[in-house]
Parts: structure tokens; sequence; C-alpha cells
């Protein structure tokens, strides 16, 4: 006997190609029907106004960070990531009130409109700014608390298939470089700064500064960074640092070495300093 599935919403038995779908009937889905179980409607008050105090807040970072925003208006209309997030906090307050395909789709106009994908179920805090926005990705489980900007190509991922906290935690005023990556579900600390195309798989603690591929600690400071901070370019290179320290070191060990096994005679002394004594 075939198994049975019914319809969350009205209890009807779904059709085979309905289960396939979700759990509810396409009358229900295209109806709309869904039971607001969790918020009040003073909690709908609430989130209704944070959604307007979030977009002065964002408009604001945007126009306060970016040196080439000339005006107000400029930013409403032609900044991409004012355009994102805005309809993402829409998405995300239907997302809260569990609504049924909505959420997904405004997520969807988001991403064709922006070429910033942005999932309804991630929560992120006040005075965002995502600067030019292309290719950025962040997940359904993403959290971002005030004061994070990010650059074009950031990827806030996942590490699992499994329905569970799998994308990333941001703490308060991190700035995340071009083309980087933070993936599973690691936790960054307040004040972080991320270097461009860094790719970050373990938790940051705050004050510091990560950059290359797996992301390094390379900083650590115990000032707060300045609020608006662009200069995510200027970071140190651990490769690079690496070499140099490895190079001084090798010079030092070589002149160590011929100082000590230096010959006696002359003639064989000038050969071996010509040859012998270096890379």
């Amino acid at each position: 006997m075939e198994n049975l599935i019914h319809c969350l919403n009205c209890g009807k038995n779904l059709s085979y190609k309905e289960q396939e779908g979700g759990p509810s009937c396409a009358e229900c889905v295209l109806g709309l029907k869904f039971e607001i179980t969790s918020l009040d409607q003073k909690e709908l008050n609430q989130n209704l106004m944070r959604i307007l105090n979030f977009f002065v807040s964002d408009v604001s970072a945007a126009f306060n960070k970016d040196p080439a925003a000339r005006t107000l208006l400029e930013v409403l209309t032609a900044y991409p990531g004012i355009k994102a997030i805005l309809i993402h906090r829409i998405a995300h307050f239907f997302w809260k009130l569990k609504m049924p395909f909505i959420p997904r789709y405004l997520s969807d106009i988001s991403r064709e409109l922006t070429n910033i994908e942005i999932h309804p179920g991630a929560e992120i805090g006040s005075d965002f700014f995502i600067d030019h926005g292309t290719g950025v990705v962040i997940g359904e489980t993403t959290k971002i608390g005030n004061n994070v900007t990010l650059y074009s190509g950031v990827v806030l991922g996942g590490t699992s298939i499994k329905r569970e906290k799998r994308h990333p935690t941001l703490g308060n005023d991190i700035v995340v470089g071009t083309g980087a990556k933070i993936l599973g579900p690691i936790t960054i600390g307040d004040n972080v700064k991320v270097g461009a195309n860094s790719v970050v798989v373990t938790d940051v603690p705050p004050n510091s500064v990560v950059v290359g591929v797996p992301g390094r600690i390379v900083a650590r400071k115990g000032t707060k960074i300045e609020k608006i901070d662009l200069r995510h370019g200027d970071l140190p290179d651990p490769l690079s640092i690496t070499i140099s320290t490895l190079d001084k070191r090798l010079k030092d060990l070589e002149e160590k070495v011929f100082s000590s096994n230096k010959p006696k005679n002359e003639e064989f002394e000038i050969f071996y300093g010509d040859y012998g004594g270096g890379i």
C-alpha cells in the first residue's frame, strides 16, 4: 500500500507530484494559505519598524562609508547593495512569518536585479554595507552583526547539506575584502579584517587581521578598528614575510659557516669567497 502524505496546512492527501514539491498541497501554496503562529500583532509592528530603522541605517552607512557617494538620492537609486539589502529585509520579514514561496521569490528577484544573492533566512544587523556587490552570496543560516562591510565576490557559505547551522556568524565592526570566502559554521569576532581572496574556515578571535589561503591571523590589535575603514587592501602578506624571514636566516647561516671554515691559503680563500659564499 502506498504511503499517504498529508498537507501540513489543510490535511488533504498530496498527489505524487505535490509530494515532490514539499509538505503542502497546490491549493495552499498558490493560495498562500499559512498561519502566523510565532508573531502576534505587537511583534508584527515591531518587525515592520525594524525594517524602516534598518533602511535608514543601511543607507546612511553606504553614504558615509563610500567616498564616491555624492548624494543620498544617488545611493538610493544606483547602489545595488542598497537594493539587495532592502529587498532582503522585506523577504526576511515574510520568512519569519513562515510564508511559503514569497521570501525565496523576492530573494531571486533581488539576485536578478543586483547579482547579489542573500537567502531570506539570513539575519543581518544595522549599518550593513555591500560595496559594488557583484557575486556576493550570503547563506541561509548566516548571522551578521552591526557595521559590517562586504566587498564584491564575498561568499558566506555553508559546508554541510544537513538542516542545521552551517553558515558563518560575523560579529560587529567587520570588513571582508574582495573575493574572500568564509565557510562553515564558524565565528568571526568583533573588529576583524579579512583580506581580499582569503579563505577562512576556522574561528577568528576579535581584533584580528586574517589573510591567505587558508586564512591565517597575521595581526592582533587591542584597539578597535575605525568605524569607517575601507583600507582592506592595506594588509600584510604572510607568504612574503615568511620567505623574507627564511632568506635572512639562510644568509646568516651561510655567513657563520663561511667564517668558521675560512681557509688559511690566500689563493683558495679568493676562490672559495667567489663561488662558495652564497647562493
